[in-house]
């Protein structure tokens, strides 16, 4: 090629590395590259750079999208939750499962303002299915910790200054000593609400 310069800054070796090329032109830009080192050299500085943009604009999702993307690929049809040896609840817990474990629990609609049915209770732990319409007022935990994940609905907790929006498949620890409230943000919230005794 006469003028590599000029082939350099046509923005091509940026398509290639996109992808964006269909095959004639992509073979062109590999037999560039493994031929003149300033066009690998070139080539490798734009891939570091793409890989720097994608890593500083990366962001993690939370472990409820996860679930969520998880269970509508079928990704957690075989795992089941035994209702007689129920493990407790995290952000990694599987929604899907639970669901498929407390919906023959779960009353016909329509729902009445609150239902709570206790799932389990020892020294160390209770767990309740919990279906409200009902916001809860601001509390503070001293001793006991508490826990949701929301299986159907949308709500928005608030825990000190920060509001937190929570949808199925997410799950949400409260620490001790810091006040919170809970504002139901759909008709209706399905949840696990979880106390754990210290």
């Amino acid at each position: 090629m006469a003028d590599k310069n000029e082939y350099i800054n046509s923005g091509n070796l940026e398509q290639y590395c996109l992808d964006m090329f269909n095959p004639a032109l992509s073979n062109k830009v590999a037999e560039l590259s493994s031929a003149d080192p300033k066009v690998k050299k070139e080539l490798n500085q734009i891939e570091l750079a793409l890989e720097q943009l994608a890593q500083s604009h990366a962001v993690e999702p939370n472990a409820g999208l996860k679930n969520r993307v998880l269970a509508a690929l079928n990704f957690f049809d075989e795992e089941k939750i035994d209702l007689d040896n129920l493990p407790p609840t995290s952000k990694y817990s599987n929604y899907s499962a639970w669901l498929k474990a407390v919906e023959h629990l779960i009353p016909a609609e329509p729902f009445e303002d609150f239902f709570m049915y206790e799932l389990q209770r020892d020294e160390h732990i209770a767990q309740m299915l919990v279906v409200t319409k009902l916001d809860v007022a601001e509390e503070i935990h001293e001793e006991v910790g508490e826990s949701f994940f929301i299986l159907k609905g949308q709500c928005a907790c608030t825990v000190g200054d920060e509001v937190i929006t929570l949808n199925a498949g997410d799950h949400l620890e409260i620490p001790l000593h810091i006040s919170h409230d809970i504002k139901i943000l759909s008709p209706y919230v399905i949840a696990i609400l979880q106390h754990q005794f210290a």
